[in-house]
Order: C-alpha cells, then sequence, then structure tokens
C-alpha cells in the first residue's frame, strides 16, 4: 500500500488563523489606517488629534487650540472642549477615556447627539494615533478634576486617575510615533502650518497656535521657540483672497455664499484672476477632499449653467462662441468649496472624496441662488469674470484649430516627426529617453555622444515662450514648443492623456549658467502648467553637466560646483606635497649618505636644498565649461548622458499649491512680487554668475 505524502506547511486549520485584538491591525497594516508610514502617514497623526479638538470647536465648545513640536520629536495638542468623559463605559467596563483610545470604532460621531458635524467619520482618529505611537499620555480637564492616563504602543498603562484640581475643561494629547512604524520620523514646520492654516480658515473664529519648541530644550532657550497663530473671521473669503495673493483678479469682491440645507451647511467662495490654471480646494467637515465628490459635482453644474444664462441674458456671449463649457470656466478660477453634513461617506479613511449623492442637489442648488444674486448685485464683477471665460472659449477654439494643424503636420512628416529631432531606435516608452537640448551647437555633440538605441535628442531653437503670460493657442504655434508637443506625443490641453507619451525620460540639458537657468524656469514652467501628471509621474528630469574638468597627468576629474572643485584642488596638491615630500626626504637621504662616504660634512641648509620646494603644485588643468557646446560628443556622454555615470534631478512636486505660488511671482507679469521675492532670498544665492 502506498504511504500518503504529507506536505510541509499544508495543514490548515484553526490555527492557521491569526485573530488580531485591540489595536494590533493598527500596528500590522498601518497604511489601512494613514495611507501609510511615509513623512505623509507621519503627519497624518497630527491631522487626526488637531481634527478631534477642531470638532469639538465645530460643536460650540472651545474655540482656542495649541499644537506644540516639543524636542525629541515629541506632539502635544491641547484643546477647550468638554473633555473626553472619564466614566466607566456601559459596553466595555472600562473608562470611556480609554475605550476612544484603544478600540476601533468608538467615539461620539456614530450617532446620537456626541457630534452633528465631525472630521473623523470612522472613529478611529485617536485610537490609530495611540497604536502607532511609542507612548501616548491623556490629560482631561472636567468635573473640576484633572485626569491622567498613559500608554504604550496602544496599550494602557494603568486606569485613569484624578491627579489634582482644574478649573478649566479641555483635552491634552502627547504622544511620540513609534520608530519601528515610521522609518524617519522628521516633522515639517511648513506642512503642519499650512494645514493648520487651512484649517483656521475652514473654521471661523477660531484660533488656533503652532509653537516649534524642538530647539527650546531648556527654560532659558526661550528665544529659539517660533510661533505662529491663525485666526480668520472672514473665512474661505479669506482663504481665497489668500490663495490669490499676487495675482490678478477680475473680480476684487469674491463671491461668496453660506446656506444650511437638510441639515447640509453649505459655504462657498470663488474669485476669477488672469491666470490659466484652476485653484479648486474643497472639503467635508473640514477634511481636505482632494479628489472632489458629490459636493464638487454640484458646484460646477451650478456655476457653469447660472454663467451661461447670465452672458445670454446680458447679451455677452456671442452666437458664433457658442456656450461655455465646464471646462472653459475653470482658467484663472480660485474656489473654495466646503460642505459639513452629519453622515458624510468618504471614500476611505484618508478621505479622498466626498460619496453623499443628496449633497450634489443641495450644493448645485445653494451655489445657483447665491451666484445669481451676486451676478445681479455686482455687475462690473459679473462681465469681468464672464468676459475672462469668454477669453477661454475663443483661446480654446482657435488652440483647438492650431493643435489639429500642429498633430497632423507631425502625423504626415511619419518618422521624421519634428524636423531637428534625432529620434531613438526603441519604442518602448519606458526605456526611451529624450534630452531637450540648448542650442545647435550641443544638440551636435548630444546627437553623436548619445547611445542612439534609446536617447533622442531634441535641440532648441528660437526664443522660449513664458507660458504663464501665453494662452495655449499660442503655446501650440510656439516655433519652440510645438515640437516639444509633437515629439512627446501625449497631446496637450483637453487631449492630453499620459498613457501616449513616448519617453519615458523627458531629460533638460541646458548650459550651467544664468541663461541656462532661465530656460530651465521656462521649460518648467511649461511642463507644470501643461504637463503637470508627467511631473507626479516621475517623467521629468534635469541634467547636470559639470562645471569644470580638472586634469592632472592622467587623472581628470569632472566637477559639478565650486565647492568640489576647491576640495579637488586640495587633494591633488596635498598629494603633491606628500609625493614632493618623499623625493625631497630620498634627496636628504642620499646627499647625507654621500657625505657620509667621502667623510664631508654637510650643513643642514645644504641638506635642505638637496630637496625642493614640498608646496609647490604644478601640472594641474583646470577647464571651466561655459556651455554644452565647449565639451566633445564624448566628454558630454562620459559626464552627462551616460546612465553609469551621469548625475540628475528628478523634478517633484511637493506643495502643489506653493510651487503654483512661485511661478506666479517668478513667471507671471506682475513686477512687485517677483522684486520683493528677488529682495528676500537675494543672499542666499550662491555662485552668481553676472
Amino acid at each position: 500500500m502506498a504511504k500518503e505524502k504529507k506536505i510541509a506547511g499544508s495543514e490548515y486549520g484553526a490555527k492557521s488563523i491569526q485573530v488580531l485584538e485591540g489595536l494590533d491591525p493598527v500596528r500590522k497594516r498601518p497604511g489601512m489606517y494613514i495611507g501609510g508610514t511615509s513623512t505623509e502617514g507621519l503627519h497624518h497623526l497630527i491631522w487626526e488629534v488637531v481634527n478631534n479638538s477642531i470638532d469639538e470647536a465645530m460643536a460650540g465648545h472651545g474655540d482656542d487650540i495649541l499644537v506644540q513640536l516639543l524636542p525629541d520629536n515629541i506632539i502635544s495638542v491641547r484643546d477647550y472642549g468638554r473633555g473626553i468623559p472619564v466614566e466607566i463605559h456601559p459596553q466595555t467596563k472600562k473608562s470611556t477615556l480609554e475605550t476612544v483610545l484603544t478600540v476601533l470604532h468608538a467615539g461620539g460621531k456614530f450617532g446620537g447627539d456626541g457630534y452633528k458635524i465631525s472630521g473623523g467619520l470612522h472613529g478611529v482618529g485617536v485610537s490609530v494615533v495611540n497604536a502607532l505611537s511609542s507612548w501616548t499620555k491623556v490629560e482631561v480637564c472636567r468635573e473640576g478634576k484633572l485626569w491622567v492616563q498613559e500608554f504604550k504602543k496602544g496599550i494602557s498603562q494603568g486606569n485613569v486617575k484624578a491627579v489634582g484640581k482644574s478649573d478649566r475643561t479641555g483635552t491634552t494629547i502627547t504622544f511620540k510615533a513609534d520608530s519601528e512604524i515610521f522609518p524617519e520620523i522628521k516633522y515639517s514646520w511648513t506642512k503642519i502650518l499650512d494645514y493648520v492654516r487651512q484649517q483656521a480658515y475652514l473654521t471661523k473664529g477660531v484660533k488656533i497656535v503652532v509653537e516649534d519648541r524642538r530647539e527650546a530644550t531648556a527654560p532659558d532657550l526661550d528665544y529659539k521657540i517660533r510661533r505662529h497663530g491663525f485666526y480668520f473671521d472672514g473665512g474661505i473669503v479669506s482663504f481665497v483672497k489668500f490663495l490669490n495673493r499676487g495675482k490678478v483678479v477680475k473680480n476684487d469682491i469674491p463671491v461668496y455664499v453660506e446656506k444650511n440645507v437638510d441639515d447640509v451647511a453649505v459655504e462657498i467662495s470663488l474669485q476669477y484672476t488672469d491666470g490659466y490654471k484652476e485653484h479648486l480646494y474643497s472639503f467635508a467637515n473640514n477634511i481636505f477632499t482632494p479628489e472632489g465628490g458629490m459636493h464638487v459635482t454640484g458646484f460646477k453644474m451650478a456655476l457653469t449653467r447660472v454663467l451661461n444664462d447670465y452672458a445670454k441674458k446680458n447679451n455677452l456671449i456671442k452666437e458664433k462662441d457658442g456656450g461655455m463649457t465646464s471646462e472653459d470656466l475653470k482658467e484663472g478660477l480660485t474656489a473654495v468649496v466646503s460642505v459639513k453634513l452629519r453622515n458624510p461617506q468618504f471614500e476611505g479613511q484618508t478621505k479622498s472624496k466626498l460619496g453623499n449623492a443628496e449633497v450634489r442637489g443641495i450644493v448645485s442648488s445653494i451655489t445657483s441662488e447665491g451666484l445669481v444674486e451676486y451676478l445681479e448685485k455686482n455687475p462690473g464683477n459679473a462681465k469681468s469674470m464672464i468676459d475672462k471665460c469668454l477669453l477661454t472659449v475663443r483661446a480654446r477654439i482657435a488652440a483647438r484649430a492650431a493643435k489639429d494643424a500642429v498633430l497632423r503636420k507631425g502625423a504626415l512628416e511619419g518618422m521624421t516627426l519634428p524636423g531637428k529631432l534625432a529620434d531613438c531606435t526603441t519604442r518602448n516608452a519606458e526605456l526611451s529617453e529624450l534630452y531637450i537640448v540648448e542650442g545647435d551647437s550641443a544638440g551636435g555633440s548630444a546627437k553623436q555622444g548619445r547611445n542612439r538605441m534609446f536617447q533622442a535628442i531634441l535641440p532648441l531653437r528660437g526664443k522660449l515662450v513664458n507660458v504663464e503670460k501665453t494662452s495655449l493657442d499660442k503655446v501650440v504655434k510656439s516655433d519652440t514648443l510645438k515640437p516639444i508637443i509633437i515629439a512627446l506625443g501625449c497631446g496637450i490641453g483637453e487631449t492630453f492623456d499620459a498613457s501616449k507619451i513616448r519617453y519615458g525620460k523627458i531629460i533638460i540639458m541646458a548650459d550651467a549658467d544664468v541663461d541656462g537657468s532661465h530656460i530651465r524656469v521656462l521649460l518648467l514652467t511649461f511642463f507644470y502648467r501643461y504637463f503637470e501628471e508627467l511631473i507626479t509621474n516621475g517623467n521629468i528630469y534635469i541634467a547636470q553637466p559639470p562645471l569644470y574638468r580638472i586634469q592632472k597627468g592622467k587623472d581628470v576629474r569632472w566637477v559639478y560646483n565650486d565647492e568640489e572643485k576647491d576640495k579637488i584642488i586640495e587633494e591633488l596638491r596635498l598629494k603633491a606635497a606628500d609625493k614632493a615630500a618623499d623625493k625631497a626626504s630620498e634627496k636628504k637621504a642620499a646627499a647625507k649618505k654621500v657625505a657620509e662616504e667621502h667623510g664631508d660634512e654637510l650643513s643642514q641648509e645644504e641638506i635642505e636644498a638637496e630637496g625642493g620646494d614640498v608646496e609647490k603644485i604644478a601640472g594641474v588643468t583646470i577647464q571651466r565649461y561655459k556651455g554644452l557646446g565647449e565639451m566633445n560628443p564624448q566628454q558630454l556622454w562620459d559626464t552627462t548622458m551616460d546612465p553609469e555615470h551621469r548625475k540628475m534631478m528628478k523634478v517633484e512636486i511637493e506643495d502643489a499649491e506653493e510651487a503654483d505660488r512661485v511661478f506666479d511671482v517668478l513667471m507671471g507679469s506682475d513686477v512687485e512680487p517677483r522684486r520683493r521675492f528677488i529682495q528676500t532670498h537675494a543672499k542666499s544665492v550662491k555662485n552668481l554668475d553676472v
């Protein structure tokens, strides 16, 4: 009888099923609760605690919040709300405080009258923070007493205790993120300020103070504390004005609509600028919803309908222009859409999209009503807004015609694509690279030095257009930008499709001087305004050509900055000095030996004279490259194009709002903000090439 074979590890029974209790699921899979353990997830811990305090403020309890960054990466958030209850919970038989801190989906946001409106939908916020912290301390001021309870990695270290008296109410949560969970614990002061400022705009009348005490490790170091306070009576109108600072606005009085319908509070503010990009920020219960949702859909429906109706009614739109589409109304629009409702339906704990279907109709109705009233009361502003949108309509029509012509021409030219493009052999976008090169001379060297299998070269010719001051129809007609659009192959504007990109890497290669920097900025502005998805996808790079070639004998070094140059020269000087010293030492020894053999006495001065000058350094050639065209093809390949040795910077957007503001300042039509920017940052400029 044949024996039954037993496969190792094949037993499957009750013991195979792992049951995670308490907060174990959070520590096992933190990404499910905070989106990941990167810097975003780390900061999400702060947002969860701050949101709880804001929920108290929105419920009408306490209008002061203090956020502190303490030494050793400890975070503390204090509010003056009602304080988390401390009595025994009827279901868990533990204190309510411990229940809230250690049980998932336990909170005052699932019904009852604890919170009519809150951002912490799932009730996992503070318990997740507790689970992902090496320790947490909660102090509650309530019922005339100060209550304290401490936790380690989500586990209570004892029951809640009254440790003193208190004449106020509120909760202070102090925690230290667990280094076992987060690979790098480094908080960004700017990121925290931006988030808190945003929350203060969304919650009128609430004061939020942020303190950075990380360097104030002793009382006598109080001068090292950084402190910012935020309080806005204007709410989201102030937010819109803040977003549009330094820009030319079309309606100097922002639109503002506020109304409650069926337990849904809607606040909307919008203003048009002379820019070409949309800035729409949507929130549900103060939670940023970057993917929008039903509230944004309702807002856009109303905006499109009302502006079209007003334009036709007042004969502001010509029949040949047709109607204004939702896309037409995006250009230059800055808007904040904020809704607060009792039972929001988000997608996931990170709450990126609002799904409540009933909100769409409510927001659409409230927006329509408020916008109609605004347009009737402010005819001058209304005309400016409509004129801006109609300009976009005409530009769209012209751009489509120009774009069609551009694309038709590109197709007719077949494999040659733009005239000066030297394409690569491979058609695999993941492997191919497009070098956008400044000047014909550098372009010639790049074409000869490249690996034609996967590297394509497109030399720039003519003056680059500043797209910050140019409409799309002029962009697609530009002699310098049109070849880039054709070469990329992914369309532009409404026809843009990132999946059709012909090259996995688009590399800007310009001279390492002021002119080269200007070209890089113009190209980055172009990519940011019309191909932002390529930046977020990691397709855009900046080549780093060397500034110097340093040679001594057969030893050749390529140097990319002055600091590195000085370091290498010092290294070569010391090497030469050591060599000279060794040679001098040999000569001294030989001279001494000769003297001893002949019985002569040489003076010390004579022996030293035989040694030579140990400080002298000779035979070093330093070549400063003013442009890429000065390099021959082999040098360009070795230093800037060979994947084994080249240095490149990937272009990334850490903060889209700040990036947008800087592009507006540096490339926009308003001179004054640019002058202030230059004055502010002039002293921090290195290697200024005048």
